[in-house]
């Protein structure tokens, strides 16, 4: 799912008080990792994944990876914060 200019900035808007609910760490992406990211989507719909990697370039590869296992959406990015979005299936976005 591609998400148009406008729901970017909308869904900006609605992360902007939310606190990271998972943490990539010095393993990585691993399979919990996905799980608890899959689990979190199902329930919040929209989070905030903080990736502690120092290069810039593996912090995105990291978050677009996370993002296409979930069969989520990466909103946005800034410094070590990533913003996931998956629509429930009964709300569109």
């Amino acid at each position: 799912m591609s998400l148009t200019s406008a729901q970017r900035k909308a869904l900006k808007q609605r992360a902007h008080h939310l606190k990271p609910v998972i943490r990539l760490g010095q393993k990585g992406l691993t399979d919990a990792v996905v799980t608890e990211t899959d689990q979190a989507l199902a329930h919040h719909e929209l989070i905030k994944v903080h990736i502690a990697h120092d290069d810039r370039h593996t912090r995105a590869a990291l978050a677009e990876q996370l993002a296409q296992a979930c069969d989520a959406d990466l909103v946005s990015q800034i410094g070590k914060v990533s913003i996931l979005y998956r629509a429930h299936e009964d709300r569109p976005a």
